[in-house]
């Protein structure tokens, strides 16, 4: 008689879950992630704004360097921010320090909008002059 009983123990033992329970399941999960994934996405917008305007300012400071040792007090009209890449001590380590986060190439602006020089510009993430949000223009000298 002992081992029919440990038979019968076993076959009551649960070996998965029911399908209501995985639907509980997947149902809490995909109602997290909705409420995650807006505010995740925002913070990745943000963070890319950030660094476009970290990176826009770093190079207004490698292009203030170039003017000093080039003996300008004033950028040419025809200058373009490849410059910087060029001669036997460039002053910029390669070309992807030109792009913004979005892919897009950070623009000088002669004279500045914003500031009386020159303006290093990222257009957002459209990459069209303008907009809001994650396409609103990041000028350097702004306050962020």
């Amino acid at each position: 008689m002992q081992p029919q009983t440990n038979r019968s123990r076993r076959s009551t033992i649960r070996r998965g879950f029911s399908l209501i329970e995985v639907i509980v399941a997947v149902t809490i999960i995909a109602i997290l992630a909705a409420l995650v994934a807006p505010r995740f996405a925002r913070f990745l917008g943000q963070a890319k704004e950030k660094k476009a305007y970290a990176d826009a300012q770093s190079l207004a400071q490698q292009v203030k360097l170039y003017m000093t040792e080039q003996g300008m007090s004033r950028l040419p009209d025809d200058f373009d921010l490849e410059m910087l890449l060029q001669g036997p001590d460039p002053y910029l380590d390669n070309a992807d320090q030109l792009k913004d986060p979005w892919g897009n190439s950070y623009v000088v602006v002669i004279p500045g909008e914003v500031n009386v020089d020159f303006d290093i510009v990222s257009y957002g993430a459209d990459g069209q002059r303008g907009g809001e949000g994650e396409n609103e223009d990041v000028i350097h000298g702004t306050r962020r």
